[in-house]
């Protein structure tokens, strides 16, 4: 009693649905990984490289004349252990004066993953003392981003590291 089967010849049939499942695998896993490499990469720092080459020079005099005026900015945050982050920035002019009426606001920046920044706008607390909250945010690094405006004018920006357990 033997019970094998026969033998069957490979026919080109065969030999095509092999190659098509080989390929549509491998077509579908290609697929699925691009799906994940753009979902997990948001994107770019900046949308367009041209006109961020336009606003060079703009940032350069904007540079120039936030050193001019010699402001001490000083910042500082704190995540408690619900994962909440407190915010504190102090700001005097070159007199050692408090900055007043300006209008501050800071930005957390995932270095990895823009879909988790977080903007904070910072209320005045006392003269020259700027205050602001941001809720659940993971530690690990993030890019302090501090802006300064007044009338709509940008006056100071500041972007530091900062590394939040």
């Amino acid at each position: 009693m033997n019970s094998a089967r026969p033998n069957r010849p490979v026919t080109g049939r065969i030999v095509l649905y092999c190659l098509l499942g080989f390929f549509g695998v491998v077509f579908a896993m290609n697929l699925a990984m691009v799906k994940l490499a753009i979902d997990t990469l948001p994107g770019t720092d900046v949308d367009s490289a041209y006109k961020a080459s336009l606003a060079y020079g703009r940032e350069i005099e904007a540079a120039h004349a936030q050193e001019a005026r010699r402001w001490s900015v000083l910042g500082h945050i704190d995540r408690n252990a619900d994962g909440a982050a407190a915010i504190r920035v102090e700001a005097r002019d070159a007199n050692n004066d408090p900055l007043t009426g300006l209008s501050f606001s800071a930005l957390l920046s995932h270095p990895a993953d823009k879909r988790a920044d977080r903007s904070i706008g910072l209320n005045e607390a006392a003269a020259g003392i700027y205050r602001g909250r941001a809720a659940q945010v993971p530690p690990g690094q993030w890019d302090l981003v501090i802006e300064a405006e007044r009338g709509g004018e940008r006056l100071f920006l500041s972007r530091n590291r900062v590394m939040l357990k």
